[in-house]
């Protein structure tokens, strides 16, 4: 049984290969899409609001929420970036509950790639709040000796990003298969919801520990 989703190929073609990973983000960025032009095609204002759009005004303000208790900054110019963050994780793993459906964030090719997201993030913002000068000042703080240790900071924290959250996801399946074989009817009933509520918390944490960089990064305080 292939656990990580990179490792099923449905097409290869010399170096160009297609594989579950590819083939998972592309479905789960599909269904967002679609969801999100369903939700979004007829906002209304007031008591005349769809239960999705409620669904999505209120999931949008406690983002903003956090973002802002978090980061102690107006939320406004971290929120497409983090939003994006939290629910294309979130439901890549709560899509992951469907039968045939590879989570995605079970690759460490895309745990990674949401990682880099997060490091070329940070002195986007940083170098747009502080200026380049003010943001390069940062990793000589409070002294230039410090300047490899910050170098080295912001190398280990995106790989503990990426790990983070692959190891969740992967530790999940492999205990789902595991189950599976050996009691096939409750066990993984009981894993799937478990595995709903680590989907959310895993997404959240991404999404929390994102803001946390950025915000170090973008604090004019310091």
């Amino acid at each position: 049984m292939s656990i990580d989703p990179s490792e099923i190929v449905y097409f290869q073609w010399g170096f160009v290969s297609i594989s579950a990973t590819l083939v998972f983000t592309w479905i789960t960025m599909v269904i967002l899409s679609l969801g999100s032009f369903l939700i979004t095609r007829k906002l209304k204002p007031g008591p005349k609001m769809t239960k999705g759009q409620n669904i999505l005004e209120a999931a949008i303000e406690t983002i903003r929420k956090q973002i802002r208790e978090v980061s102690r900054q107006e939320p406004g110019r971290y929120l497409p970036f983090i939003a994006t963050l939290f629910i294309f994780i979130l439901a890549a793993n709560i899509l992951s509950v469907v039968p045939g459906f590879i989570a995605p964030t079970g690759s460490l090719n895309t745990t990674i790639a949401l990682s880099l997201c997060v490091f070329f993030a940070v002195p986007v913002y940083g170098i747009k709040s502080l200026g380049l000068l003010g943001y390069l000042k940062q990793y000589i703080k409070p002294t230039v000796l410090m300047l490899p240790f910050n170098i080295i900071s912001e190398l280990s924290r995106t790989l503990s990003l990426a790990i983070r959250l692959y190891g969740n996801v992967m530790s999940a399946s492999i205990i789902a298969a595991i189950l599976i074989g050996v009691i096939p009817i409750f066990f993984p009933i009981v894993l799937q919801l478990l595995g709903l509520l680590t989907g959310v918390i895993q997404a959240y944490i991404f999404a929390i520990l994102a803001i946390v960089y950025i915000g170090s990064a973008t604090n004019k305080k310091k």
